[in-house]
């Protein structure tokens, strides 16, 4: 038994499903099956109860999941108990970075790597959402801005901004216009990219849109954001963006499209920053990092982000709020 036997079993058992921990553990299916297979053996245990449709932790697997968690962490805590014993003056901390981060966001980034711990060397990791999570649990990285909402086991998340998202929409047929209402795109078809790169808020953005009546819907098998705005430019389509002209995402909209608030609908997105919580706990690795990080990416006045209030309270013309997240036609 080996150590990365533990974390594939881990990581199957978080996510109840081989295709999608090889996707979190960026690997292909068919190893991960062989490795948890080789920790079967070698425990002389089933730890799973599988099918083509179902993966069920069994008896075994389930007493086995806390121990397994437990050795995974005190084997990533190996790295800087040493430099902690040691004395080293310096620790690497990655923090892991969305597409689409705002640029208010992004300048606090630069102030917390300039060096306000100066123990700490920040770098940047680059992901979509879902797969920073992960790596935050997993241990790989320190932190991660992550679109909400984000929920996984051990890990805690702090919003530090909200952003209000609108309609891209082809300038031909809104170009002067202040807002659109969502009973206008009725005959619209609704663009996005792949819902891999989705966040999860978009799920509930969708059901909104089903029950405004706009069910028709194209998903462009691309990453590449600009191709969802060229796509509206042609006419009779529209995507959700943010509104404010500093966000990162103003350089993907082509000149033949507008960005409008909706009048009956209120989405927005939100950025939390998560970290492990044992890791963060006092007298641990990222306790001081954790701390500074939050004081420092913190909008200091959320309610005046963008100009716009605060997300609503849930409602029939309203996603929720608070705890919610989304992000730009394709982002994660």
């Amino acid at each position: 038994m080996e150590i990365h036997h533990l974390r594939y079993f881990v990581a199957v058992a978080e996510r109840l499903s081989f295709s999608r921990a090889a996707e979190d553990l960026h690997m292909a299916v068919s190893p991960l099956s062989r490795s948890v297979r080789d920790l079967e053996r070698d425990l002389d245990q089933r730890l799973f109860d599988r099918d083509s449709h179902h993966v069920e932790l069994t008896a075994a697997g389930t007493a086995l999941l806390p121990m397994a968690k437990d050795v995974l962490a005190r084997f990533d805590d190996i790295p800087w108990q040493m430099r902690r014993i040691l004395g080293a003056a310096r620790l690497t901390a990655y923090i892991g970075i969305p597409p689409g981060l705002h640029r208010r966001i992004r300048d606090r980034l630069v102030e917390l790597e300039r060096g306000r711990l100066g123990r700490y060397d920040i770098k940047r990791w680059p992901g979509h959402s879902r797969a920073l999570l992960s790596a935050v649990q997993r241990g790989d990285i320190a932190l991660a801005l992550v679109h909400l909402p984000a929920h996984a086991e051990g890990v805690e998340v702090a919003e530090v901004m909200r952003e209000p998202l609108g309609a891209v929409l082809p300038a031909a047929e809104f170009a002067g216009r202040t807002s659109v209402a969502l009973r206008e795109l009725t005959g619209h078809t609704y663009v996005s990219t792949g819902s891999d790169m989705l966040p999860v808020y978009f799920d509930q953005i969708r059901v909104r849109l089903e029950a405004a009546g706009i069910t028709r819907g194209i998903v462009l098998d691309s990453a590449d954001y600009s191709g969802v705005s060229e796509f509206v430019a042609n006419g009779s389509a529209f995507s959700i963006s943010m509104i404010d002209p500093m966000s990162e995402m103003r350089r993907y909209r082509g000149e033949g499209t507008v960005v409008l608030p909706f009048e009956d609908f209120s989405p927005v997105l939100t950025t939390g920053l998560a970290w492990r919580t044992d890791r963060a706990a006092a007298g641990r690795e990222l306790h001081d990092l954790v701390a500074a990080a939050r004081a420092i990416l913190a909008d200091p006045d959320p309610a005046t982000t963008s100009g716009t209030d605060t997300a609503p309270a849930p409602g029939p013309d309203s996603t929720p709020g608070p705890d919610t997240g989304s992000g730009t036609p394709a982002e994660a």
